[in-house]
């Protein structure tokens, strides 16, 4: 049996997080804790009515949502002036909690469902981000688009599909020498192990693979990166619901 993690009372998620980020080396500054705080209340408000997460408890919020979405800073530090697409983005994972740490980039959450769009776009205006739009569609379906076809340096993607399917949600948004991280979970190494033919196929090679434990007992983290190393082909991606019917 493993060690007991007892659930810390609301008001500590501020120092459980800032811990966290120290001993993953990472920095959470008093002002991001300000704003993720004013986002952990707007999701539990409308986690109801949006179907947002099924993790509730403040102190679960901040290791497992917040510090695992800030860990793509530890693949890919977001500069100035980069686009970066969040592929997937349901309550803004990790979407909004990076642009809320790096807000001098700019980002699109990408959202299939009507009410979690409509709950991003709240959340943006209300944590006043002006760096954040909102594309409410299906990546199969964006990644055609000119606007958004090869046209962002980054591109995450966070509990969306197994590997082969969300590199073809992916790379076609990911503009050449760009990169995709997908965040994954312990079952990453095995969805690595059939992604092959989807990097060779839609122009991908990996060139990164950051493993990690978040604190608190809170789990494994896989990520894995992926550089745009040639253009997709024009008939990727292909139509809604193919790519998870018939992984490459």
């Amino acid at each position: 049996m493993g060690p007991i993690v007892l659930a810390a009372p609301a008001a500590e998620w501020p120092d459980l997080l800032r811990r966290g980020a120290e001993q993953l080396g990472l920095e959470v500054s008093q002002a991001e804790i300000r704003s993720l705080g004013l986002y952990l209340d707007l999701l539990l408000e409308h986690n109801r009515r949006a179907g947002l997460t099924a993790i509730t408890d403040p102190a679960d919020i901040a290791l497992k949502h917040f510090l695992d979405s800030l860990t793509c800073l530890l693949a890919h530090d977001i500069a100035a002036g980069e686009r970066v697409a969040d592929v997937g983005s349901g309550a803004g994972l990790p979407g909004l909690v990076l642009a809320i740490a790096r807000p001098q980039a700019s980002y699109t959450l990408i959202e299939s469902s009507a009410r979690r769009a409509a709950f991003l776009r709240l959340a943006a205006r209300e944590l006043r981000l002006a760096n954040v739009a909102v594309a409410h569609g299906r990546a199969e379906e964006l990644g055609r688009q000119p606007e958004h076809r090869e046209r962002y340096d980054l591109v995450v993607g966070r509990a969306v599909a197994p590997l082969p399917v969300l590199l073809e949600y992916c790379l076609p948004l990911a503009r050449v020498d760009g990169r995709v991280i997908a965040q994954k979970g312990p079952a990453g190494e095995s969805e690595l192990a059939r992604a092959g033919g989807a990097l060779a196929t839609l122009g991908g090679r990996l060139t990164d693979l950051h493993r990690l434990e978040l604190p608190q007992g809170a789990g494994a983290r896989l990520l894995v990166v992926v550089q745009k190393a040639a253009a997709t082909p024009d008939k990727y991606p292909r139509r809604p619901g193919i790519p998870a019917k018939r992984p490459l």
